[in-house]
């Protein structure tokens, strides 16, 4: 008994894209008649059977939504969770939740698995591998064979989908604005996710703040990693040879590891070195002196984008306009940042 073939394999096999595959079976007036000939005779050949629970996808809801996110142990990504679970539990829908651990081929399998008509949609935040190596083929694939995703926090400008964000670079602006409107001049900016895209528009914020307020950023107050294990062999002997008024630090590491060495160090904080992170976990609250932070609201994205995908499920007409929504963030201001008056 021959094996059957599946959309993937067809488009992979005539090097056009799953969607192409998918009209020409379909007779669609979008593609021409010899691409028409060829998909359907190959199609034939290779014994393609359509799959029904694809083609019913809205009339079969499973009523589940797929959550994958790239890392359980950030609180960020916890209160996004609870935000994506309130939605869905008031609106009638299950969740299935898979962790990447930053890995490609786990975002890649955890899609496979879920898109098989386990799933309605998918709620998702890039693994740092696949930002890393800028590959996204696997999202463009699912949302062509008409699977709905909403990306958040860590999204790609490239993939055509509906997406929740902060806007980092302006967050990263007020912050480093309010450090300096303190009294701050010689300002370390300090980072051990210099390789995702929110580390990236973070940096550039605090560049811009530095430049507009005519303060010179130096060098050796600058450190940008890819990893916690690079970022702790740097930050060795740093506040004792640059001595620093101020730090922005663009993720939990850097800014928990920069309090510490602060303090070790023999700074006074506030007094001598203020201090902002960016996340607002349990751990910002419960440091002495506790840490002011840019809260990114949470439970909020999730909130967002759960309704953003379960509208688009149940929304009867085909909807092809994607949206990009942006959550406002907040500077709390704790005890280690100097008040203004």
């Amino acid at each position: 008994m021959k094996s059957k073939a599946t959309l993937k394999q067809i488009a992979k096999e005539l090097g056009v894209s799953v969607s192409t595959v998918s009209k020409a079976l379909n007779g669609s007036p979008e593609i021409s008649e010899p691409t028409k000939k060829r998909v359907q005779e190959y199609a034939k050949l290779k014994n393609y059977k359509p799959n029904v629970i694809g083609l019913n996808l809205k009339n079969r809801r499973t009523k589940t939504i797929g959550v994958i996110i790239p890392n359980i142990l950030n609180s960020f990504f916890a209160k996004v969770f609870s935000g994506i679970e309130k939605v869905a539990d008031e609106k009638g829908y299950k969740v299935i939740t898979c962790i990447t651990n930053e890995s490609l081929n786990k975002e890649v399998n955890a899609l496979d698995m879920l898109s098989n008509g386990t799933i309605d949609g998918f709620i998702l935040s890039v693994a740092e591998e696949s930002q890393k190596m800028q590959k996204f083929d696997h999202f463009t694939t699912i949302i062509n064979e008409g699977t709905p995703i909403v990306m958040f926090d860590r999204i790609v400008e490239e993939v055509n989908c509906d997406k929740v964000i902060v806007d980092d670079f302006e967050s990263a602006v007020n912050a480093t604005e309010h450090l300096i409107k303190t009294g701050c001049k010689k300002i370390a900016l300090l980072s051990s996710i210099d390789n995702l895209s929110v580390g990236k528009y973070r940096a550039q914020g605090f560049y811009k703040a530095m430049k507009d307020q005519g303060l010179k950023v130096e060098n050796a107050l600058v450190i940008l990693t890819n990893n916690n294990e690079e970022f702790n062999s740097k930050i060795g002997g740093f506040f004792i040879k640059n001595k620093p008024d101020g730090v922005f630090a663009l993720d939990e590491h850097a800014s928990v590891t920069a309090m510490k060495l602060g303090i070790l160090n023999g700074y006074k904080i506030p007094q001598d070195l203020s201090i902002i992170g960016f996340a607002d976990g349990v751990w910002s609250r419960r440091m002495t002196p506790s840490l002011s932070t840019v809260s990114q609201h949470g439970p909020e994205i999730g909130e967002v984008a759960a309704k953003l995908l379960i509208d688009k499920l149940e929304n009867k007409e085909e909807n092809f306009a994607f949206s990009t929504t942006i959550i406002n963030t907040e500077l709390r201001q704790r005890d280690s940042t100097r008040k203004l008056f």
